[in-house]
């Protein structure tokens, strides 16, 4: 598993991602896919494709070939993040909202997911309400201030220890 670590601490943690879910295609409206994907247990990307990849690495192929070698190492990234690591995304009126990954790659070719250009997703379990700003670590605070639409890793060197932190709160209480 991708873990953080932290200086003196014998303890792992998962890492911590940024999951904008936002799509590169601007006629789709924002924060339409981070609703579906907190309705039904997902995190993903996009990048529709006109065929259905049976495997990552068809579609990492078909990914290149249609949207660029970038977009394929943002999926690729996506995709070989390990199970349990954690995510953050911001809803339309700017919550944010944790999950930890639970679930391999797969493309969702549904029509919603394809409306919403959600189609690389992954099982995620998502807390059931958004975190209190005060509560969310300034290292996600920072990461989403940057803008963008890339899934990435939250990089500040304390963020996973504290993302760990509200999620055991959030998931106790």
């Amino acid at each position: 598993m991708t873990t953080a670590p932290r200086a003196g601490d014998d303890i792992e943690v998962p890492a911590a991602y940024r999951a904008p879910m936002r799509s590169r295609d601007d006629g789709v409206r924002e924060g339409l896919a981070v609703e579906r994907a907190l309705r039904i247990g997902v995190c993903g990307v996009g990048g529709r494709l006109d065929r259905i990849p049976e495997s990552p690495a068809e579609a990492l192929a078909a990914v290149d070939a249609a949207f660029g070698e970038r977009a394929a190492r943002r999926l690729e990234r996506f995709s070989s993040v390990a199970e349990g690591s954690f995510v953050w995304t911001r809803d339309v009126d700017g919550l944010l909202w944790l999950g930890r990954i639970a679930g391999p790659w797969r493309y969702d070719a549904s029509g919603e997911a394809r409306a919403v250009d959600l189609v690389h997703v992954r099982a995620c379990d998502w807390l059931d309400r958004p975190v209190e700003p005060a509560a969310v670590p300034s290292g996600v605070h920072e990461s989403f201030a940057r803008g963008g639409r890339n899934w990435q890793s939250i990089t500040r060197a304390d963020a996973a220890h504290l993302t760990a932190a509200v999620w055991k709160s959030r998931r106790s209480g």
